[in-house]
């Protein structure tokens, strides 16, 4: 047990470490100092320029105004990700945000969809999205806020946004200081420790400044200066099932329509992304060196770009998994210090937000109790799991024969977490999630559907509607899915405010 909890000290900036101290200092403000040392010799690596609808809240939280913020990060929209060649070459589906069809107590809408399907012994994959008002405006290009379908109660559009990632870091950066973040440059040269307790006490600065805390947040990303190279931590290799290990990344210029989605494009070793913004789009090629050598890597990555090249290509290496425990002692870990999975789902710059927010929930107020500790890095280890097992899923459901990657891929063993999941819809087309699962039913289901799972039973709750009604309901849906598209303004439309 510590004393009070009265300082808090943020180590290193950019999104992660802004993120934090933002939302710290917008709740906790009156009753804890928050400050951020940013470190020259600290890199970020930059590959999250990609979000998922909770960033909105977290935004509301601090206080940010949604215009400011677009403008500032040069943002635009994202309604879902395209997976294009992932089952195989030439196949294309999304992971549309929101809800698909509609509610119905006790069965999802994808039961009364297969049951249409198998009557027609046919199955369309990609007709599933026709019931997607956020996968059909994503596929025209448009873009309204809507709270509500007209004149229905069924939810309407779903969104999150690309941003310049380094911009975001400098809009949070003026925002934190505005509301009492204090900001401090320098480079730590020693991290001084308790000589009984292990707790960091202090640290001290290349200009012999010390900087005193009773609570310390490690965002110094890979580099991991406590949580790992102080605290000695552990980390838990996850790449037997995540074979990257590497990625390329360049800016380009936009192609001549920016869609409101990101592209995730399967190559014959990894994956690229396309992420358009305002004034650019960001690239990656995210692959496994032990099948592609960084040459051919970037080769590939510059053959298959939107625009022309903004910068020369930069080689980020990483090793996925996460570290054992995300708190240590007084030291908690957010971002990159804290594990790394790859952008595949957008979910590096989720799990900052994730991990800010329970620590706000979890906050020690007289001292640091184990128990507190224990219990917060318990949900955090099922919370990343879970988006690990998401994002293996991927991987394994491939159909593709064209390299040893692949195939290494659908052959590889899998968490009986993800086992299960797998199995349970391919026989009764149900998705059990957790209360506090990141990833929705429909989330799975799109995925599941996509990556070519055709479960075997439907709910028996479809049998109470006749063929003709089901048919009726699905007619009168997409319909009305497709009016409400229509009528939307374009995706460049809505973007013209913020020039």
């Amino acid at each position: 047990m510590q004393n009070k909890i009265n300082d808090v000290v943020i180590v290193g900036g950019g999104t992660a470490g802004w993120m934090t101290a933002n939302l710290l200092a917008r709740v906790l403000g009156k009753s804890i100092n928050v400050t951020l040392l940013e470190s020259n010799d600290i890199a970020t690596v930059g590959v999250g320029e990609a979000t998922i609808p909770p960033i909105m809240q977290f935004n509301q939280a601090i206080g940010v105004n949604e215009h400011a913020f677009m403008q500032a990060s040069k943002a635009t929209i994202k309604l879902g990700i395209q997976f294009e060649n992932w089952l195989r070459p030439e196949h294309n589906y999304m992971h549309a945000f929101g809800s698909i069809g509609k509610n119905f107590p006790f069965c999802d809408f994808h039961h009364f969809w297969l049951k249409q399907q198998n009557k027609n012994e046919q199955v369309d994959d990609l007709s599933y999205w026709d019931f997607s008002l956020n996968y059909q405006a994503a596929k025209h290009n448009k873009f309204q806020k809507l709270k509500h379908l007209p004149n229905t109660n069924l939810p309407g559009i779903a969104y999150a946004y690309h941003f310049d990632a380094g911009l975001y870091a400098k809009f949070l950066t003026e925002h934190g200081k505005q509301h009492g973040v204090n900001h401090v440059i320098g480079t730590v040269k020693q991290v001084n420790q308790n000589n009984e307790t292990g707790f960091i006490e202090s640290l001290l600065l290349d200009d012999d400044t010390q900087l005193n805390g009773n609570l310390f947040i490690d965002c110094t990303g890979m580099h991991a200066l406590l949580i790992e190279k102080t605290l000695s931590t552990g980390y838990d290799d996850w790449s037997h099932w995540l074979p990257c290990d590497r990625a390329v990344a360049i800016p380009s210029e936009n192609a001549e329509t920016v869609v409101p989605y990101t592209r995730s494009i399967a190559h014959h070793v990894g994956w690229q992304w396309q992420i358009p913004l305002q004034h650019r789009t960001g690239n990656g090629l995210v692959y496994s060196s032990k099948h592609m050598s960084d040459e051919e890597a970037k080769q590939t990555l510059l053959g298959n770009l939107p625009g022309k090249p903004l910068s020369d290509p930069r080689i980020i290496k990483f090793r996925t998994g996460r570290r054992r425990k995300v708190w240590n002692k007084n030291v908690i870990s957010i971002g990159l210090s804290s594990g790394f999975l790859e952008p595949l789902e957008s979910t590096n710059i989720h799990l900052v937000q994730s991990v800010a927010t329970r620590l706000l929930k979890f906050f020690p107020h007289n001292g640091i109790s184990q128990t507190l500790v224990d219990e917060f890095n318990r949900l955090c280890k099922i919370e990343i799991e879970g988006i690990r097992d998401f994002i293996i899923l991927h991987y394994k459901l491939n159909a593709r024969t064209d390299s040893a990657f692949w195939r290494q891929c659908q052959q590889m063993d899998i968490p009986n977490t993800l086992k299960t999941k797998i199995e349970l819809f391919k026989q009764t087309g149900k998705v059990h999630c957790e209360p506090n699962d990141l990833f929705t039913e429909i989330a799975w289901q799109q995925v599941m559907l996509g990556q070519g799972i055709t479960p075997t039973d439907t709910h028996p709750l479809v049998d109470g509607l006749s063929d003709e009604q089901i048919e009726d309901m699905m007619e009168s849906l997409r319909t009305l899915v497709d009016k409400t598209v229509e009528n939307m303004p374009t995706h460049q439309d809505f973007l013209m405010q913020f020039k």
